[in-house]
């Protein structure tokens, strides 16, 4: 776990992601950064002397409904309230609009619901739980996909909501949130999506490996590239 608060203090240090008297909101797929993300969150907290709040929220997919029993017990474990809504978006991307890329809007909606949850809870920042591969592997579909050089930042203010989302993990290498799962033992669910698996998004997973297959420092260039304030600025420091 050293490495991986260790990785959240630079983020935080670099892009001013939480400050004091935050009520933080950690969303929570039930996947293995947003449960990693909520381990480290509630031991960061010791590190930043307990000035900020924590609030784990979840939004469930899928028929029948996922069992939450585990999740909700890390919770308790953790010291951290969690709310748990269910949606119907796997009905509107895979049975009304049967979308074969449907990636971009769900995370677009998820992200909507999670704010708008938050402003309810009279929480100020939303963290997700997007590592260092996330960023990267964003930026190539950008590029690829879309002709223009962007990908997400650590800290946005979501103008509708007020509220600020912001990525702890963006420094963390996606090798060590897989290490800190089996080491912890996380409650991870099963992904219902029926795209898992077959999207650009691993495409570009893929592609990415192949390139650090003959470099094997692409990876950190490249997020190096994103902080070059000078010739890019895609990350401005706070």
């Amino acid at each position: 776990m050293k490495t991986t608060l260790g990785c959240i203090r630079r983020a935080d240090q670099d892009f001013g992601l939480i400050e004091p008297g935050d009520r933080v909101a950690v969303g929570v797929s039930g996947g293995k950064d947003s449960l990693l993300l909520l381990s480290a969150l509630s031991l960061y907290r010791n590190v930043r002397h307990h000035d900020f709040s924590l609030h784990a929220l979840m939004l469930t997919t899928g028929t029948p409904e996922p069992d939450t029993t585990a999740i909700r017990a890390l919770c308790r474990d953790l010291d951290v309230p969690i709310l748990i809504r269910h949606t119907d978006l796997y009905e509107i991307l895979f049975v009304h609009r049967k979308d074969r890329h449907p990636c971009a809007l769900c995370a677009k909606m998820r992200r909507g619901m999670l704010c708008d949850l938050a402003r309810e809870l009279g929480l100020n920042k939303l963290a997700l739980g997007h590592h260092r591969e996330d960023v990267l592997e964003t930026l190539m579909m950008s590029l690829l996909f879309e002709g223009r050089l962007h990908t997400f930042h650590p800290r946005t203010l979501m103008s509708r909501s007020g509220v600020t989302v912001i990525r702890p993990m963006v420094y963390l290498p996606e090798k060590h949130v897989i290490h800190m799962n089996r080491v912890l033992n996380l409650p991870v669910l099963h992904n219902p999506c029926p795209a898992n698996g077959y999207t650009r998004r691993q495409e570009m997973k893929e592609l990415l490996a192949d390139l650090c297959r003959r470099y094997p420092n692409a990876r950190e260039m490249m997020l190096e590239a994103l902080k070059n304030r000078e010739q890019y600025a895609l990350w401005e420091r706070e």
